[in-house]
């Protein structure tokens, strides 16, 4: 079984990327290695902090490292939160606060304000330093006027991706995973891995 370490520790975003692979591949995160550091996302781009991220992760673990850097854009906020859509609230948020904070911020705008919005997700596979690929997904939809349904995470119980009337909380794992940011990012990612790895 193929080994892969993610550059991450989210659970659920570690989840998500190992039911995309399937069962070929041994998913781990960094909650499995608490010695690695924490890698400052300094970035002004998702690719650019996937990269770090991934990057420095290789440069102290052998094997390839995946990392994934994602969030929501809302055109009305100028493409807010973007890549600080973890920590939109604040350094100590959480979903909870993101989630209001973008509610608030959503109410000053007049009523009839377009709420298009896509999540972004960029993927890096690094190696021993290098970055050796990187692949790009989106999903394009709007921000509801509150939270429906308790699947997903972060902004999922706001988003209803386009062609839907019900959010990613409500939607359920499966469709989400099927249609998601992440999954259309995965899906170039596991065809490199086939090729290379």
């Amino acid at each position: 079984m193929k080994q892969i370490l993610i550059a991450t520790r989210n659970a659920h975003k570690t989840e998500e990327i190992q039911a995309m692979l399937g069962s070929g591949y041994q998913v781990s995160d960094l909650t499995s290695q608490p010695d690695l550091p924490e890698v400052d996302e300094t970035g002004t781009t998702f690719l650019e902090n996937a990269t770090l991220k991934a990057v420095e992760i290789s440069q102290l673990v052998d094997g390839l490292i995946i990392s994934d850097d994602s969030g929501l854009e809302v055109d009305a906020l100028g493409g807010d939160p973007g890549v600080y859509s973890a920590r939109y609230a604040g350094e100590d948020g959480n979903d909870a606060a993101n989630n209001a904070k973008l509610l608030t911020e959503l109410a000053k705008l007049p009523d009839d304000t377009v709420r298009s919005a896509r999540f972004r997700c960029v993927i890096v596979v690094a190696k021993n330093g290098e970055r050796l690929a990187h692949f790009d997904g989106t999903v394009e939809g709007r921000i509801l006027d509150a939270e429906y349904g308790d699947n997903g995470f972060g902004y999922d119980p706001m988003f209803a991706p386009a062609g839907h009337d019900q959010t990613f909380g409500q939607l359920g794992e499966e469709i989400k995973n099927g249609m998601s940011h992440r999954a259309n990012a995965m899906q170039p990612l596991i065809s490199w891995l086939k090729e290379n790895y």
